[in-house]
């Protein structure tokens, strides 16, 4: 199982950046995606999540509104849309993904993932 998550990079604030998570190994339609970062000292955060049927989406209160979780199941990659960002967006984000018979369902803690990424910086500038 290999998930590969790029589209990071340095921004200013206000601006936006799409990050790309592709996986291979695994089923991918039987999957539920999720995002989560990491600022340097700073624990590990949640950010998005999506069913595996990209009908359901979850997110945290620090990025809604400004962020889009999205999936192509045909091309086995799921999105993160970043619009509006903050210089507090900083951070190693992270993909994940794990099995499900739960169609509609999000999950939100790192320990409900067996599969991650290996992170891409997000860098934004004030």
């Amino acid at each position: 199982v290999q998930l590969q998550a790029s589209g990071g990079g340095l921004v200013q604030a206000g601006g936006s950046l799409r990050l790309s998570c592709t996986a291979s190994g695994l089923r991918f339609s039987s999957c539920a995606l999720a995002w989560f970062r990491q600022a340097p000292g700073k624990e590990r955060e949640f950010v998005a999540s999506i069913s595996r049927s990209g009908d359901n989406t979850y997110y945290a209160d620090t990025v809604k509104e400004r962020f889009t979780s999205s999936r192509d199941n045909a091309k086995s990659t799921g999105y993160l849309q970043m619009n509006s960002l903050k210089p507090e967006d900083t951070a190693v984000h992270f993909c994940a993904a794990r099995q499900t018979s739960y169609s509609g369902r999000s999950f939100v803690l790192p320990t409900d993932f067996s599969s991650w990424g290996q992170g891409t910086l997000v860098t934004v500038s004030s």
